[in-house]
């Protein structure tokens, strides 16, 4: 059995409409922050397989990984909202080991918040860049927190490349790369869920992300970073 100290938890707790309670409990691995695996309560659905609506960017193969890693991961998860609807209001409470999260939300916001930690833990190598980020976990960002997050996270991994004696990106050149592969991987991963869902709260829960996404690329334009240069007057050469 796995150590607590070893692990982060995420609990997100759903209050639907008519009293029905669903919790997700998610466990990572504190030094990998991979997801800790979970028996499936029934066999893998069809959709789940690897090459149904499989990425164009993907390189697993089917022969090592018989099923997408987050697709597996979230069978449980997506079977219990398959029927939900974007616009439904729900009560939600997020809680870790350090503090708690309550907010009445909608749907799509709700489930959005809770996949993108499986997206980025279930062992997806496109998905992977953004591991870090989950380690300090905000649920329910705004675009303009998101983005923030994302160049933080960056420009962090830039100093360890620099340390580690490689050649590190100050200049932010590789970052739309790497959010344009992401942007593909959430856009495949749209497709695969139309086999499974009869309604639209898990499928816009990932167009959610994907319009995060889409965000960060936008903010890239050197004009677009002028309100987050401004946070940082005390730093910069006077008329910088």
């Amino acid at each position: 059995m796995t150590d607590v100290a070893d692990t982060i938890r995420y609990r997100y707790d759903f209050l639907l409409p008519g009293g029905t309670e669903r919790t997700f409990d998610l466990h990572l691995d504190r030094s990998s922050l991979a997801l800790a695996p979970v028996d499936p309560a029934a066999p893998l659905p069809a959709w789940t397989e690897l090459g149904c609506s499989q990425c164009d960017n993907c390189p697993l193969q089917q022969q090592a990984h018989p099923h997408c890693p987050i697709a597996a991961n979230i069978s449980d998860f997506v079977g219990f909202f398959s029927d939900a609807a974007s616009y439904e209001e729900i009560d939600l409470r997020i809680s870790t080991d350090e503090r708690s999260y309550v907010k009445r939300t909608h749907m799509s916001e709700a489930v959005s918040s809770l996949l993108g930690i499986y997206m980025v833990t279930s062992g997806c190598p496109v998905m992977e860049k953004l591991r870090p980020m989950v380690r300090f976990h905000l649920p329910l960002a705004t675009a303009e927190e998101t983005t923030f997050r994302a160049l933080a996270m960056y420009l962090v991994a830039q100093y360890f490349v620099s340390r580690s004696g490689g050649t590190p990106d100050w200049e932010l050149a590789n970052l739309p790369h790497i959010y344009q592969q992401v942007q593909i991987v959430n856009r495949g991963f749209t497709e695969r869920l139309r086999q499974s869902v009869e309604q639209d709260a898990s499928l816009n829960a990932v167009v959610r992300l994907d319009a995060f996404v889409g965000i960060i690329l936008l903010s890239l334009n050197a004009d677009m970073l002028d309100d987050i240069q401004r946070l940082f007057a005390s730093y910069l050469p006077e008329g910088g």
